[in-house]
């Protein structure tokens, strides 16, 4: 049995885009956690070592490497450590503060405290949109908001405005998505702050349906955009291997170091809060300490092109 796990582990990480999703969106479901998988090959290990039979456990730990050698090759890239900033670099933060987050003022101070050039928030509610507008503005004089989600910066910005990404069947007023371009000292930058729908994970498979068709209005977005180098920063309720996010993901470079789960902030399991380039490499990627919200912030240094 334990050989069998180890050839069908490394199947399912080689393999994930052949698990279909037209039944409860397995493939998505999978994708999810795809790293995960890794923790397989520990169990599989220990039970090799317990195995008495020295050729047995010599099989077993051979088979070993099958899923050990795909799971590298998926992974292995983001435990790479990240290198030193260059002069051409940005540093963004992106957290879904939580519309019940009961300390906004004290998520904005932990997040202006890293620094970064520009700040992307998702969950903006009223009256904690105010306490983010005061804190942050010494420094971060310029800021946009679309909706519930908004974005602080070191530079100027302009032509702020509304990305429609609403799925059909939602009613009620939903602004999830905005568009401005950050004059920076390396080049005009347009940069995306977005925050796709909610999934669920039900008997029937992953409720995913919303979120893959925001992501493909978002995706078309970001297609027709005229400027050469462009940022999304946003709560994506999905993970950079999720198939749901291929419209975005087949269009953008995505984090070369670095998991940073961020969700869900008590027992992190999957970075659904992103960080993604066009024209731009997106270095290390990190979470921030714990704020108020039920996300982890996440860091990101862009090296620009």
């Amino acid at each position: 049995m334990p050989a069998v796990l180890a050839v069908l582990t490394a199947g399912l990480m080689a393999f994930h885009r052949a698990v279909p999703n037209s039944v409860g969106r397995l493939g998505s479901l999978l994708e999810s956690f795809l790293a995960w998988l890794g923790l397989v090959v520990v169990v599989l290990l220990v039970l090799a070592l317990l195995r008495r039979s020295a050729t047995a456990l010599m099989a077993l730990l051979l088979l070993l490497l099958l899923p050990a050698a795909a799971w590298t090759h998926l992974f292995g890239g983001l435990l790479l450590p990240g290198v030193e900033p260059g002069p051409h670099d940005l540093v963004v933060v992106q957290h879904n503060v939580s519309d019940v987050n009961t300390d906004p003022a004290g998520t904005a101070r932990a997040l202006a405290e890293a620094e970064p050039d520009l700040i992307a928030l998702e969950e903006l509610v009223p009256p904690a949109l105010a306490v983010y507008e005061k804190t942050f503005a010494a420094n971060y004089p310029y800021h946009a908001i679309q909706g519930t989600v908004g974005l602080w910066s070191k530079h100027p910005l302009t032509g702020a405005r509304l990305v429609d990404i609403k799925p059909r069947g939602i009613t009620e007023t939903w602004s999830r998505g905005l568009r401005t371009v950050a004059h920076t000292p390396h080049g005009d930058i347009a940069v995306y702050v977005a925050h796709l729908p909610s999934v669920r994970i039900r008997a029937s498979g992953l409720a995913s349906s919303r979120r893959d068709e925001s992501a493909g209005l978002l995706g078309k977005a970001i297609a027709a955009e005229k400027l050469k180098t462009a940022l999304l920063l946003g709560d994506l309720n999905g993970t950079v291997d999720d198939r749901g996010l291929a419209p975005l993901t087949s269009r953008m470079t995505t984090a070369e170091q670095g998991f940073a789960f961020s969700f869900p902030a008590a027992f992190p399991l999957a970075r659904i809060d992103q960080v993604m380039a066009c024209s731009a490499t997106v270095g290390h990627i990190r979470t921030l300490p714990a704020t108020r919200s039920d996300h982890l912030p996440v860091i990101a240094r862009i090296t620009l092109r």
